[in-house]
């Protein structure tokens, strides 16, 4: 690769790797506060308008020490390495924390946060789990001025429309380059890895919006094209909180397939859907709350419109997979909830599917190759028979 593409991807690969370096360098370059948000639906144009950094928390690489002790086994791995880094002081770097609402779980770790860091402001809006009743609209719009107004009392002015439609552009900017990265990925054409992907999104969650596009820029004006290669080609599904660990991308890429889509959150959902410029900015984050359900479902909302599952089989045969390799998150009950519909859905098209659960401790890399292999060997032989645990 090119020196400068080389470059920016280190740059990036940095700020995924230590999220907190890059906080604490950006507070005392800029003197500015840092803001820490949960997955998955607060609008973090908010904040930026605010003039503070938003940060999307990410999960630890550290092993839990004390999350087991402050959340019950049955948490998933992400809460509770929320809730062990808050215990070890990692999370003293923020100035405050805001979240809306996605998970009973998630609720638990925050309030782990709050207890250990009760002098931080923070601040949680119950936004509307069913999209198509007709008050819905109204009851979404108030959580996102109530969102504006809190962020207003913290920055100690209140929000412009201006402030607001100027970070709106820059975070829509920045999801557009990145879904021409994804986009390529889907063409064949794109000379990177499902691991490299995840570092260019993870890191946006993390960085300055500005700095993060500008390095995106450079990396698709050098990102070389490759021919289409004959590895498997195959669509994540699954990881709705967090970044599935970097080892399990590289053993299913080393296994012969090829990540061309993902529905993960620290993927294609993440970028899935931008807010309108035009008119109301409050009234623009609010519609795209209820569009983003139509563009990426998720198994937390109801909107009888869309369905997961046949958003799953559709992205599945626009982008030419072969197969796909659901990511589910170890007690994640969202989506053990939701899994048998995409299961049933799957085996109704003929689609093979393995079912892979992961951990925050961690799993055994070879045992994954091996079943990896073969489900690559099943595709191979045109078997429609699903793998699963």
């Amino acid at each position: 690769m090119p020196g400068v593409l080389q470059e920016a991807l280190a740059t990036l690969s940095e700020v995924a790797d230590d999220p907190d370096a890059y906080v604490v360098e950006w507070k005392l370059r800029t003197e500015g506060r840092a803001v820490g948000v949960f997955p998955m639906h607060f609008p973090a144009e908010i904040v930026h308008a605010a003039g503070a950094l938003p940060v999307l928390i990410q999960e630890s690489r550290e092993p839990d020490v004390h999350g087991r002790n402050l959340l019950a086994e049955f948490y998933c791995g992400y809460t509770r390495s929320l809730a062990d880094s808050a215990a070890r002081g990692h999370l003293d770097i923020y100035d405050g924390f805001f979240l809306a609402d996605h998970c009973i779980q998630l609720l638990g770790a925050v309030d782990v946060v709050r207890a250990e860091l009760p002098e931080r402001p923070m601040f949680f809006g119950q936004l509307p789990t069913s999209l198509t009743d007709g008050w819905t609209l109204d009851k979404t719009r108030t959580v996102m001025q109530t969102f504006v107004d809190e962020l207003g009392g913290f920055a100690g002015a209140a929000l412009t429309e201006e402030a607001l439609a100027t970070s709106i552009e820059l975070f829509n900017v920045n999801r557009r380059l990145l879904r021409e990265l994804f986009a390529a990925r889907r063409a064949g054409n794109a000379a990177l890895t499902a691991g490299q992907l995840q570092v260019l999104v993870k890191s946006g969650m993390v960085m300055d919006r500005a700095e993060h596009t500008a390095l995106l820029r450079q990396i698709l004006a050098e990102l070389p094209e490759v021919p289409r290669d004959d590895r498997i080609r195959v669509h994540l599904s699954g990881h709705l909180c967090h970044a599935p660990k970097a080892e399990l991308l590289a053993a299913i890429e080393e296994c012969g397939a090829v990540v061309v889509d993902d529905d993960l959150f620290t993927g294609s959902r993440y970028i899935a859907t931008d807010v309108a410029e035009d008119g109301d900015p409050v009234e623009a984050l609010a519609q795209r709350y209820l569009r983003n359900d139509v563009n990426a479902p998720n198994p937390t909302r109801v909107k009888h419109e869309s369905d997961w599952e046949d958003h799953l089989v559709h992205a599945v045969e626009a982008a030419g997979a072969q197969g796909v390799i659901v990511l589910m998150v170890r007690f994640c009950e969202p989506h053990m909830l939701y899994y048998p519909e995409l299961r049933r859905r799957l085996g109704q098209r003929g689609i093979p599917h393995l079912l892979i659960e992961t951990e925050h401790e961690g799993l055994p890399v070879e045992t994954v190759r091996t079943r990896v292999e073969a489900f690559l060997e099943r595709i191979r032989r045109n078997s429609p028979v699903e793998v699963t645990a």
